[in-house]
């Protein structure tokens, strides 16, 4: 059975993209528009990854990526972080920071700046699924 990789992103485009890229390389794609929506098919779906976009009109990605982070029962499931957003601005970022009341922000797994290419984006998949 393949692996599940849940997309979380609010631009179809992109979703589109990362969804290809997983179809081709074997692996079983899920679909979330927002954080809201995500939590609830990770909740549903137990993905084995998630790929996750920062802003997002309707529950934020860094809303998504902090209950992934400190909850006991889901801080196990690896999040590529895939944005537009550079990490050092992500991890200095006051939402984030609030997020994580002040404290550090754990650094993603693998964070992927906007665009990349299907090889670099297959890799780091591969890379966190093995």
């Amino acid at each position: 059975m393949s692996k599940k990789v849940l997309v979380v992103d609010d631009d179809s485009d992109v979703r589109t993209f990362v969804i290809t890229v997983l179809e081709e390389n074997g692996y079983t794609p899920l679909v979330a528009k927002d954080g809201i929506e995500g939590l609830e098919v990770i909740l549903d779906k137990e993905p084995d990854l998630v790929i996750l976009d920062v802003l997002m009109p309707r529950g934020s990605g860094i809303r998504l990526y902090r209950k992934l982070k400190t909850d006991d029962k889901l801080k196990t499931i690896p999040v590529i972080m895939f944005t537009g957003i550079a990490l050092r601005s992500f991890l200095r970022s006051q939402k984030a920071l609030e997020e994580f009341k002040g404290g550090e922000v754990p650094k993603p797994d693998i964070y992927l700046e906007k665009p990349v290419e299907p090889e670099e984006l297959a890799e780091a998949v591969e890379k966190k699924l093995g």
